[in-house]
């Protein structure tokens, strides 16, 4: 297994839109509006990507595109962690660990204080990841937009 995280290349940021779509839509059962959101949000960070503030991650084990993550600027002193995904036949395999480690070494080099990141209720095997890493669940704003069985939280931690 040969490991290695990049920065997106031509492609990468419709993968990224297109993944999380297909996976969320087979996993959670999440539709389309999901998909569009990622879509809105990728093309935004995509066009006002500040290299000096910001990065993204594709994951490849041997050569295929296996995850993502990116690490937006929020504020001044807050970054957040984005369109964090692991491929079902990359889990469990050092992935997610890498991809996690990659954004948060990054945020603090960058001088960010503080990394937060918004998600669900209820994905426990990200969920365990963000703990291993030391955030915490900082809110529950109430039921998440594409799925009313889910309850929208925030995790945060220091840098």
């Amino acid at each position: 297994m040969s490991l290695l995280l990049r920065a997106p290349a031509p492609g990468d940021w419709g993968w990224i839109i297109a993944r999380h779509g297909a996976l969320y839509g087979a996993e959670c059962g999440w539709g389309t509006d999901y998909e569009a959101y990622v879509a809105h949000r990728v093309a935004e960070l995509a066009e006002n990507l500040d290299p000096h503030a910001e990065a993204v991650w594709i994951a490849e084990l041997d050569g295929v595109p296996v995850g993502s993550i990116a690490c937006a600027r929020k504020d001044d002193e807050t970054a957040q962690l984005r369109f964090f995904l692991a491929e079902p036949s990359a889990r469990g395999r050092g992935v997610g660990l890498a991809l996690i480690r990659a954004c948060l070494e990054f945020a603090t080099a960058c001088g960010y204080q503080r990394m937060m990141l918004w998600t669900c209720s209820g994905l426990a095997a990200s969920r365990g990841l963000y703990e291993r890493h030391g955030f915490t669940l900082e809110s529950e704003l109430g039921p998440f937009p594409f799925d009313a069985a889910r309850t929208e939280q925030i995790w945060s931690r220091d840098l």
